[in-house]
């Protein structure tokens, strides 16, 4: 989906920003956000993560190695590259290209084991995929971008990226080197408005690549040769936040043993586009004055979310291929004076999607980086099975090793925040049930208990099995995904007592909490816990707004006039609740089932897609049923 922020009409001038006036107000300002003349953003990938975490952990070096998953390699490390091993490749193959290659398969669960373990004679029927360990290391990576950034805005992007917003403490850096920045000039013609004066030349050093501005030019120049535009404040920027990274770079290879490669650009998706320019253990700048001709020969149906509908349309609409064909460029390559007489016909073909494609293929992008929520709303293991369950008893033998997976997970977390605690647990199971149902699911309050085991998880989930099967105890079924999971996870506030308190000898309640009808939980299914959202204390309350997605809904006029009772209305709120908790929560089946190792990011999606939505009537499938306004 395209931020809201990208939509709507845009006058011409707004994209003519490569080269923009710095202004002392720009410099002194704080907060001007994605718009910043001097921003830069950084993406730092690990390179070949699953490989190298597996070679960190088995002390190898420089030996060939494949990380498995089942009979599929997911990870091909950068000496087994040299054989011309990749993803692609079967086992087999692999292994007459390479006779020394190293083969690892991933940490599986089974059934009777506390934690994941590298198994011998895995099998994909008895066995659930684990990325555990994997997590781990990347969250040790994480926290060292953190402590040695302190003020930038750190986006984990996903398990070996993370975007990195360098705006603050470049332009902190940029003020201390360059004092005479820090106050406008008293003969400042235009005061705060004044352009900057002309900035310093600038000693990129050898520890980054630049993009050349000719491509054409050859690789063997020098830098200086190559890079032969008059320099700028948003290079000195660049520059900046490149020592920054690099020393970032070189305490993770030291400590942890993992090398990375960056890309450092004025937005998102120019450092995402740059990170890979020479991999690996690289690091690599895009001035402004290199975006035109570094985007001049991408496929652009390459960049994403233009490899889905919308890319074949652009693509079928102008018979082009290349940024360079779409855009109509004039050999100087100057930005799309030509484009831009067409951008009213653009967006009459392909709606207000037209600005985001304009501005993308010149290399504009208004994305944030966002630091995300320290705590996961929820938490799940889920499991494709390979051979479908077609008898209630041989839904337990899952229903314990996807137990293992969350008992590992929460206890990790809460080491961290020994408060953390699921209100709900909840099972899912998917393609059918006795009568033809696609997906069934259960939900229940998780108990609280002092020690979260295995045990303890597999028996709620259990008896959440048993209520889930119900009638198919004697009739077919067949389920072909299975998932366990937690939602509601929340903190309690530090001046509430812990959990473990609850449990210390001689510790009472109080009274009055005791008492007190609004702390007792609910019997039913619908207990308050398994809602998304803490319950409305308003009885009378028919309406609720879903903290995920932040739309409300409302219960409908025919139920409340047929509805008499305040708790039975309460109860129908609820259950409104859990079904739409239960919408969400498929949503993140179809997004973690048995995940790619080495997959970033959403899959190529239609960018149009919400827009035809609404020409349609609506929205479709599974969720038209939890819009009932």
């Amino acid at each position: 989906m395209i931020p809201t922020h990208q939509k709507g009409k845009a006058k011409a001038q707004d994209f003519d920003d490569l080269d923009p006036v710095v202004t002392y107000r720009h410099v002194l300002q704080q907060n001007l956000g994605v718009r910043d003349p001097l921003r830069v953003v950084g993406l730092c990938d690990s390179d070949a993560f699953y490989a190298a975490c597996e070679m960190v952990r088995l002390g190898i070096t420089d030996k060939p190695l494949v990380v498995l998953q089942w009979e599929g390699i997911i990870a091909v490390n950068y000496p087994a590259r040299k054989f011309g091993i990749t993803r692609f490749h079967k086992l087999k193959d692999a292994k007459e290209r390479c006779k020394e290659l190293i083969i690892v398969h991933v940490q599986t669960y089974k059934e009777g084991e506390a934690e994941p373990g590298y198994w011998d004679n895995v099998d994909s029927r008895t066995h659930k995929v684990s990325l555990d360990y994997y997590r781990r290391e990347s969250a040790k990576i994480l926290a060292m971008f953190k402590e040695g950034l302190p003020g930038a805005e750190i986006e984990k992007a996903s398990i070996d990226e993370a975007f990195i917003d360098f705006t603050k403490p470049v332009r902190q850096v940029l003020l201390q080197r360059y004092p005479y920045l820090a106050q406008v000039p008293p003969d400042a013609p235009n005061g705060a408005d004044t352009p900057l004066p002309e900035p310093p030349p600038i000693d990129w050093g050898t520890d980054s690549h630049l993009v050349p501005i000719n491509l054409a030019e050859t690789e063997s120049e020098t830098v200086t040769e190559v890079q032969r535009d008059p320099v700028t404040w948003h290079d000195i920027a660049l520059q900046i936040a490149a020592e920054m990274m690099h020393k970032v770079r070189v305490d993770i290879a030291n400590e942890l043993g993992y090398t990375t490669s960056a890309g450092l650009a004025r937005n998102k998706f120019l450092a995402k586009l740059c990170a890979s320019y020479r991999k690996p253990y690289s690091q690599t700048i895009l001035r402004n004055c290199a975006i035109p001709n570094y985007l001049k020969p991408l496929e652009f149906q390459k960049i994403r979310f233009l490899g889905g509908k919308l890319g074949d349309a652009l693509a079928k609409e102008y018979d082009v291929s290349t940024v360079a064909d779409l855009l109509l460029a004039d050999p100087c390559f100057r930005y799309l004076q030509i484009l831009t007489a067409c951008l009213e016909e653009m967006q009459a073909k392909f709606g207000e999607n037209a600005i985001w494609v304009y501005e993308i293929l010149r290399g504009i992008d208004r994305s944030e980086v966002k630091e995300k929520p320290a705590v996961n709303k929820s938490m799940m293991a889920a499991k494709a099975l390979q051979k479908p369950i077609t008898k209630p008893a041989d839904g337990f033998h899952w229903i314990r090793v996807l137990a293992a997976e969350l008992a590992l997970r929460l206890n990790d977390a809460r080491k961290e925040r020994p408060n953390l605690w699921p209100k709900t647990l909840v099972l899912h199971a998917s393609r059918g049930m006795s009568y033809n149902e696609t997906s069934r699911s259960k939900q229940a309050p998780f108990p609280f208990t002092k020690e979260v085991t295995v045990d303890v998880i597999a028996a709620a989930g259990g008896k959440l099995w048993k209520e889930l099967v119900g009638n198919a105890q004697t009739g077919p079924m067949k389920i072909t995904v299975l998932s366990l999971g937690f939602t509601g996870i929340e903190v309690t506030e530090e001046n509430q007592q812990s959990i473990d308190v609850f449990f210390a000898s001689g510790i009472k309640r109080p009274r009055e909490d005791r008492n007190d009808a609004s702390q007792k939980r609910p019997e039913r299914e619908t207990d308050a816990a398994a809602l998304p959202s803490r319950p409305d204390t308003d009885q009378h309350a028919t309406s609720f707004t879903c903290p995920e997605c932040h739309k409300t809904f409302s219960l409908s006029t025919k139920l409340l006039s047929s509805i008499t009772d305040a708790e039975d209305r309460a109860q129908a709120l609820a259950d409104m609740k859990n079904e739409h908790a239960d919408f969400h929560f498929a949503q993140l089946v179809a997004r973690e089932v048995e995940p790619d190792a080495d997959r970033v990011g959403p899959s190529s999606t239609s960018l149009g897609s919400s827009k035809k939505q609404k020409k349609e009537g609506g929205p479709k499938g599974i969720e038209k049923f939890f819009n009932r306004t």
